[in-house]
């Protein structure tokens, strides 16, 4: 019997949805929940049935033109690999909608609710089924919405937010270097489209850009999956309601960096920076993080480094090309998610009946709760790997393909060992402790949860009895076309729970015994581990607040230093930043270059050339406004003249016009502005810093005009529009006809611009004049 106790509520972020609610049966209403239900029910079956053609060797493919004129599709495809997907996506997340009629019952947010996960699956099932690179970098991203807002679905909460932004943060930016990476591999491979892409694998792996294409491809895999150093993000992410956990840790967003690399990896594997960079990636994060799981006493965080761990095993046997080792990885995938969803879905029960996740204050739980007890120890036996789970099929198939590693099998074999072993003591500590410990203190007294909230994960840990028990059913189905998709040729697989008494089996034996270990004295190592923890110098959180607050201070820094309010500071800043851009690429690029062909200067124009120097050296010269603006315009009217002298009268004639125009306008603005006196002077320094500034400007662009002038010139574009003035715009004048027609939204939109301005300075003045009136 459990022992009773004085209340001590979750806290909110951590409390369950569920409002009221004590009935032990019932399901809930919601329409937006049941249509969620309804439509992954059907896309489940949908898949199901594609299973026998699909195993068969069929690959269905669809495409959509999307951006014809650069080659992009709207493609999807399914394969073994992608209906595997589609059927966790789909299958889980009937199971979890399900679970959620009754978990949200009673929420003010439940249809809110139900449709960020309607967005979520929509959004991984484009994913999973892409075949255009685009395409799956579109629906990437939209999983890493959909995911912001599932995490941050309870806003008030400021956990939640800063959680939520920290997953946006680190996986969009990862979906950056992505976008970079497929555009890449897209270049190198000869086609957007991955299907077409996993033929030339060869031809991409000899491309000189592809360390790049790696590196870039695995920083969006790394990110969206939590390898170390991403690794924290994801257990902050429990903020999220737990069906949402269940959700993403299972079946969706943390397995799209998993499925990345798997779908990647007829192009980019068999390098050693690929089989290294995975394999030593996977084994640090799979350990860090069963250490970790160890250390929690709150049920959600344990089972969320769990799946850290699972994601860094996924990713270390992905790093190698036997097909054994891509067997053990597709197995565990599916091992993983129902025995995971299956206890965040129990964990949920126990917070609502118990109120509390702590497990230091749970105990006694089977007899109130035998249907859940159930459902958590045949999930936790899976997770646990014994007999005769699947769980067991695919701890035994990970020590063969550890073996099986081309390159240090030992450490692979080594790594899987210590985290199948921590994993062992975590399933004690989550599902055993918890139901079948001696009492704990409790909040309330707990009863069986209504029923769609033990039904779900009773379902999924029953499944993963049954499919272990028919292991051809689950090898020739689901895994081998998997794995044949992955290896990018067709494959053989066989699964099955006995495979006499051999290496694999010694190491099962050897994990259970040194996890029983660990569970039993998991007190005293939580305790030590907690001593470690504290006496690092840095962790991944605290390195993520650091670069964040890192960034918040420079971006303080250079507001107070560039938006001064000052235009003359803004228009400073501007042509220093062009001078020294332009300048640095052409010594850069050493594209500096004098004309080879030098024609020389006449006298007229050198006399506009000083005329031109002269009126550029009045306003650094001058504390006067106006004699600056007169000195501006008497470049402008020698600039004129230039154009005047090549045979562009129409050109003279509308700078002429601007010039004059421009004149009148400052000149009736300066009538009406303050004496230019005080600290709103820049004095002769600044006069002199500004002419600085000027000068290398002035340097820069005509460094490069004279560079242009070097080079071979085109007249296609003169060609062109001489031939097309007549016939397409009905005007010999060409300059005319490319400002009124070939340009004539730019033209509109200038016009546009210089009309809002002038009603812009028409209406200060008018203001000004009425004040002084008034």
């Amino acid at each position: 019997m459990s022992k009773l106790c004085a209340p001590r509520p979750l806290p909110a972020a951590r409390r369950p949805a569920v409002a009221t609610a004590d009935t032990a049966v019932g399901v809930g209403r919601h329409p937006a929940g049941w249509l969620f239900v309804a439509v992954s029910l059907a896309a489940a079956t949908a898949a199901a049935a594609a299973i026998p053609d699909v195993s068969g060797g069929r690959i269905f493919r669809v495409a959509v033109a999307w951006v014809p004129s650069l080659g992009i599709e709207l493609s999807f495809l399914l394969d073994g690999l992608s209906l595997l997907m589609t059927l966790l996506v789909t299958g889980i997340g009937a199971l979890v909608g399900l679970y959620s009629l009754d978990y949200m019952r009673g929420h003010a947010g439940a249809g809110r609710f139900f449709v960020y996960l309607i967005l979520f699956q929509a959004s991984m099932l484009g994913l999973v089924l892409a075949d255009n690179v685009i395409t799956l970098f579109v629906f990437w991203e939209l999983t890493t919405v959909a995911s912001f807002l599932l995490i941050g679905f309870d806003h008030a909460s400021e956990t939640a937010r800063r959680n939520a932004w920290q997953a946006l943060l680190i996986t969009a930016a990862g979906g950056l270097a992505l976008l970079a990476g497929l555009i890449l591999l897209a270049g190198a491979g000869g086609s957007w489209e991955l299907s077409a892409l996993t033929k030339a694998g060869a031809a991409v792996r000899e491309h000189p850009h592809y360390g790049a294409i790696l590196a870039l491809v695995l920083i969006g895999a790394f990110t969206k999956s939590a390898q170390v150093p991403f690794h924290f993000w994801l257990p902050n992410a429990m903020a999220a309601p737990t069906p949402i956990s269940a959700y993403l840790h299972s079946a969706t967003m943390v397995k799209a960096g998993i499925y990345l690399l798997a779908r990647t990896h007829p192009v980019l594997s068999g390098t050693p920076e690929w089989i290294w960079t995975l394999t030593v990636v996977g084994a640090a994060t799979a350990l860090w993080a069963s250490l970790m799981a160890l250390r929690q006493t709150d049920l959600k965080l344990a089972l969320a480094y769990t799946t850290v761990m699972a994601l860094g095993t996924l990713t270390m046997f992905l790093g190698s090309e036997a097909s054994v080792a891509l067997a053990a990885a597709i197995t565990f995938l599916l091992v993983h998610a129902l025995y995971k969803c299956a206890l965040f879905l129990v964990v949920g029960c126990i917070a609502r009946e118990a109120g509390t996740r702590d497990t230091e204050q749970l105990g006694g739980l089977a007899r109130a709760m035998p249907i859940t007890a159930v459902a958590a120890a045949a999930a936790a036996l899976s997770m646990a790997g014994f007999p005769p789970f699947l769980g067991f099929i695919g701890k035994e198939l990970k020590y063969e393909g550890a073996l099986a590693v081309a390159s240090e099998p030992v450490f692979v074999a080594a790594a899987a060992v210590a985290a199948n072993a921590l994993m062992v003591a975590v399933a004690g500590i989550v599902a055993v402790r918890p139901f079948f410990a001696r009492g704990g203190a409790l909040v309330r007294r707990p009863h069986e949860p209504p029923l769609a909230m033990w039904l779900s994960p009773l379902i999924l840990a029953v499944l993963g009895l049954i499919l272990g028990l028919v292991p051809p059913v689950v090898a020739n189905g689901l895994i081998q076309p998997a794995v044949s998709a992955v290896q990018g040729a067709p494959e053989s697989v066989k699964l099955a729970l006995w495979h006499g008494i051999n290496v694999p089996l010694m190491l099962s034996v050897l994990t259970i015994v040194i996890g029983l270990g660990l569970y039993i004295s998991h007190r005293r190592m939580r305790a030590a581990l907690s001593v470690l923890v504290a006496r690092l110098p840095m962790s991944g959180d605290r390195s993520y607040d650091r670069v964040k607050d890192g960034v918040l201070w420079l971006a303080e820094r250079q507001t107070r230093i560039l938006q001064t309010g000052s235009l003359r500071r803004y228009l400073k800043v501007i042509f220093t930043v062009a001078a020294l851009s332009v300048g640095g690429t052409l010594v850069a690029k050493d594209a500096a270059r004098w004309p080879a062909d030098w024609p020389g200067v006449p006298m007229h124009e050198l006399g506009v050339l000083v005329l031109i120097a002269g009126g550029a050296l009045l306003p650094i010269l001058t504390a006067s406004r106006l004699v600056a603006i007169c000195g501006i315009g008497v470049v402008g009217s020698g600039v004129a003249l230039i154009f005047l002298f090549y045979g562009a009268p129409d050109v003279a004639i509308t700078q002429l016009l601007v010039e004059v125009l421009f004149l009148v306008i400052i000149a009736v603005i300066l009538l009406k502005l303050p004496r230019f006196v005080g600290a709103t002077h820049p004095g002769r320094g600044g006069r002199a810093s500004d002419g600085a500034v000027a000068v290398a400007t002035g340097a820069a662009i005509a460094a490069v005009l004279l560079a242009v002038l070097d080079a071979p010139m085109s007249d296609d574009l003169s060609r062109f529009y001489a031939a097309a003035s007549v016939p397409d715009a009905y005007g010999r004048n060409i300059v005319n006809v490319i400002l009124v027609d070939f340009r004539a939204l730019d033209t509109l939109g200038e016009i546009i611009v210089v009309t809002a301005a002038a009603l812009g300075v028409y209406s200060l003045l008018k203001l000004r004049t009425q004040r002084r009136d008034g």
